[in-house]
């Protein structure tokens, strides 16, 4: 949302009373953790009511519920005083509140399923809908009835209702599909145009498999001249053992030597499409014996007796 850190939740400080020498407070302010001055933060605060002195500095007194502040150029009533908490601090509270609420939307089996990937990142999805949820959140505290919120709110529902129904299912969990491969991008020329468009068939192995399906040095072309090679798993290590070696690509299914799994390769003009050395995708896999974790709300037969 463009328009979410118009959201700060800042709240204007109005009726400064000068003190003495450039020193003004407002009794009853309420609690001051940041101050800011025409949107400029004013700093950490002093540490006593006498430290305050110099432009700019200031002490918030929670013993008398009073904030002094210091300005010697002009009275901060002719500028926008305001309190609150700095933007970074905000966002990373309300996305916290915002994962806890999401998780107990979820419910614990679906929680259990949100994983981070081999990168180290949380599914797309899951960040969707955390971001959702944290708009949400900041504009119902500056205003409940906010008609803003009511379209994130309907697109939220309908996307935690899909992962609860299993219609939308987390790249991290396994299906009964897991076996036929999802096929990434890792290191693609941009002047190569001819991709691996298609899997078929399943991966025959047990566990889990990442392909690194690649096109080696001198093998690049187009459909019948270009080469592709297959690594998989070894005992010890992924994309390490040679299973397929320099094949022609045909532009028909080809086999990866995994089981039936095959691949077929297609550009825009299969004719002048092209692959480029180096380019290098990778096909995760999970063997087909795996359980299932993608949870669904199931229904219950009962009978009476």
């Amino acid at each position: 949302y463009p328009h979410i850190a118009e959201y700060d939740l800042k709240r204007r400080l109005y009726n400064w009373v000068l003190s003495s020498s450039d020193k003004y407070f407002i009794r009853n302010s309420g609690l001051v953790t940041r101050l800011y001055a025409d949107g400029k933060d004013a700093g950490t605060a002093q540490s006593s009511y006498g430290d305050v002195g110099t432009d700019e500095e200031w002490f918030y007194d929670s013993t008398s519920d009073t904030i002094w502040f210091v300005n010697t150029s002009a009275s901060p009533n002719t500028q926008i005083m305001e309190a609150g908490d700095d933007w970074a601090t905000i966002k990373t509270r309300f996305r916290r509140k915002a994962s806890r609420l999401i998780e107990s939307h979820l419910d614990n089996r679906l929680s259990r399923e949100v994983l981070k990937d081999r990168e180290g990142n949380y599914p797309e999805i899951i960040v969707h809908i955390t971001a959702l949820q944290t708009v949400i959140l900041l504009l119902k505290a500056h205003d409940p009835n906010n008609e803003v919120i009511t379209p994130f709110q309907e697109e939220l529902n309908e996307l935690i209702d899909g992962l609860k129904a299993g219609t939308i299912v987390l790249p991290t969990s396994i299906s009964g599909d897991s076996s036929k491969g999802v096929i990434r991008e890792v290191s693609v020329d941009s002047a190569s145009d001819l991709r691996p468009i298609e899997l078929k068939g399943h991966y025959a192995g047990s566990g889990y498999e990442l392909l690194k399906v690649y096109i080696d040095s001198g093998e690049g072309g187009i459909i019948g001249t270009t080469k592709m090679t297959v690594l998989g798993k070894s005992s010890t290590l992924l994309k390490t053992d040679t299973l397929v070696d320099s094949e022609i690509i045909t532009g028909d299914f080809m086999g990866l030597g995994v089981g039936s799994l095959m691949i077929r390769w297609s550009g825009d003009d299969v004719t002048s499409a092209i692959t480029t050395a180096a380019d290098e995708y990778e096909i995760e896999l999970w063997g087909s014996s795996l359980d299932a974790t993608v949870s669904s709300v199931g229904s219950i037969g009962m009978t009476r007796r």
